[in-house]
This record gives C-alpha cells, sequence and structure tokens, in this order.
C-alpha cells in the first residue's frame, strides 16, 4: 500500500524498475509539451498576422483546441494505462490515441492548404 497518487495505479502490481517508470513519465511530458504547441498554434493562427479567410482562421484554431485537448487527455490515459501494464506485467496499451491525433492533424493540414489556396485564388 502506498500513498502515491492515483492509488489505483500505484495499489496495484509490483514496484517496476524505475527505469520503466521514469520512461513512461518522459512520454508523459512529451505528450503535454506536445499539447502547449498545439495550443499555441491555435492562437498564432487566429492572429490578424496570418493572412487566411477568419472563417479558415477559426476553424484551423478549433481544430488545434481540439487536438490540444486530446492530447492533454492522451497523457494522462496513456501515462496510467502504462504504468499498470508496467506494474502488472501486462501487454503495453495499443497506438489508437496517437493515430487519432495523427489523422485530426493531417485533416487539418488539408484543411489549412485549401484555405490558402482559396486566398491565393482570390
Amino acid at each position: 500500500m502506498t500513498d502515491r497518487f492515483p492509488k489505483q495505479v500505484f495499489d496495484d502490481g509490483e514496484e517496476p524498475d524505475p527505469r520503466l517508470s521514469q520512461a513512461n513519465e518522459r512520454t508523459f511530458l512529451a505528450w503535454i509539451r506536445t499539447a502547449l504547441a498545439l495550443l499555441a498554434g491555435a492562437v498564432a493562427v487566429h492572429t490578424p498576422a496570418v493572412d487566411l479567410d477568419v472563417w479558415v482562421k477559426t476553424v484551423a484554431s478549433l481544430c488545434l483546441l481540439a487536438a490540444a485537448g486530446l492530447a492533454i487527455a492522451q497523457s494522462w490515459t496513456r501515462w496510467r494505462a502504462t504504468e499498470r501494464a508496467i506494474r502488472s506485467g501486462e501487454p503495453l496499451p495499443g497506438f489508437g490515441g496517437p493515430a487519432m491525433l495523427a489523422a485530426v492533424l493531417g485533416v487539418l493540414i488539408v484543411g489549412v492548404a485549401v484555405g490558402v489556396i482559396v486566398v491565393a485564388v482570390r
């Protein structure tokens, strides 16, 4: 029994090699950095300095904000699932969240490219 948070993670299984937990923590922090970068991108896209139609900037900003939210959610859920798997000797979690984030960003890239083309044609 431990006093560490979250109890439902740290009360299960055996204490793993610290290197595994620290690698999992670094991955969690990388997800947080990604979310912060996406948030900064959302703010940057919606500035007057970006020469796009307002609707393109708004949609791009909202997509980046959604991607930042997805990255934050993934940071916590993946850390928790990975830590529990390490402690219990179960298989590591799948790759669904990162694939979903990549798909959202891919759609955003195509959308902004279309917006840039529309502005250039006018």
